[in-house]
């Protein structure tokens, strides 16, 4: 990381820039990230009042590692959702080349839980866990009612549901790795996922571990770096994957809630009529999905593109998403 004066010198011209007044910056600390951004927790002062912020840029900053989605085009559909009724976090500024910060952009600090392990077993997050269901259902309900022609402008991904599992599928041969689960479970969804065209902006990643919660639910929606044009039901299988209840598993909707809840309260909330069957169709493609973002970390290290014993770790739980395949392939539901 950069030094705090150099650093900080540089957040503050941005910040002031943005403002329209002079912003001083008093401390940065660097936070956990994932696969491809850094995180920073940034204390400003401005008018004499704490300006408590984060900032978020590619992994690396200059010539750093990348999603494929750019920093400023995250910002931006961060900024449509919250229109829209998503519950986010304020886009503060955005960097340009001449600021010498990479790719990324400043947002208002949102005070609540991030890690998931925590709010789902800390007792003071009981009436939050209550909450999050109704809450996560009205999110995506929000979300998937954006009109597209106001993301037009943006350089989503998209495709049929089919179309992005023959992506992912490739992806997969990508590895040359030939795991059997995979491509039984591959062999599965291919003529279960529907091959009509996307309708709704769909979130990608959106599962606890990317929320930030306080003790009434959820506050704002985090990384938005894998948001694409899509099915409605993929972005709801997406948050009932295993993986994503971090050891609560016995509440398939994030680690705190029940399908058929999640299922009602989005309809409830405005968005359509959720086909049971289909959104399982969706949780299994989407446990492939993580699975194959397993073998990718994997490979990121041992390729040496990336040494890191994190991305390493990752990589060996392919033996658990393989598990979750066959359950679900066999029984329906985990």
């Amino acid at each position: 990381m950069p030094t705090l004066g150099s650093f900080g010198a540089a957040l503050a011209r941005l910040l002031t820039r943005a403002a329209g007044e002079p912003v001083a910056v008093v401390d940065v600390t660097p936070l956990s990230g994932g696969a491809s951004s850094a995180t920073f927790a940034v204390d400003t002062m401005r008018d004499g009042a704490p300006w408590p912020l984060i900032f978020q840029r590619v992994e690396g900053g200059e010539g750093g590692l990348s999603s494929g989605m750019a920093k400023r085009t995250q910002a931006e559909l961060q900024r449509i959702a919250g229109a829209h009724g998503v519950p986010v976090a304020a886009v503060v500024a955005v960097t340009e080349p001449s600021d010498e910060l990479g790719d990324g952009f400043v947002m208002a600090r949102v005070d609540g839980e991030s890690l998931a392990p925590r709010w789902l077993r800390l007792p003071e997050f009981a009436a939050a866990r209550e909450a999050l269901t109704g809450q996560c259902a009205a999110a995506l309900a929000a979300l998937h009612a954006v009109p597209l022609a106001a993301v037009a402008h943006l350089p989503l991904s998209g495709g049929s549901a089919r179309v992005q599992g023959e992506r992912l599928f490739d992806h997969y041969r990508s590895f040359g790795v030939a795991e059997p689960v995979f491509d039984l479970a591959f062999a599965w969804a291919r003529d279960r996922l529907p091959d009509t065209p996307a309708t709704v902006v769909c979130h990608g990643d959106f599962r606890s571990g990317n929320f930030i919660v306080g003790p009434d639910g959820l506050r704002a929606v985090l990384d938005w770096e894998l948001a694409h044009l899509g099915d409605p039901h993929a972005d709801l299988g997406w948050l009932c994957v295993n993986a994503w209840r971090f050891g609560a598993w016995q509440q398939p909707v994030g680690g705190f809630g029940e399908r058929a809840d999640l299922y009602a309260a989005y309809a409830a909330a405005g968005g359509t009529v959720v086909d049971p069957a289909l959104a399982h169709v969706f949780e299994v493609s989407g446990t492939l999905r993580w699975g194959v973002s397993c073998l990718q970390l994997a490979n990121d290290h041992a390729s040496g593109r990336v040494r890191s014993v994190e991305r390493a770790a990752i990589g060996r739980r392919i033996s658990e998403v393989a598990a979750d395949l066959l359950h679900l392939l066999r029984f329906g539901t985990i």
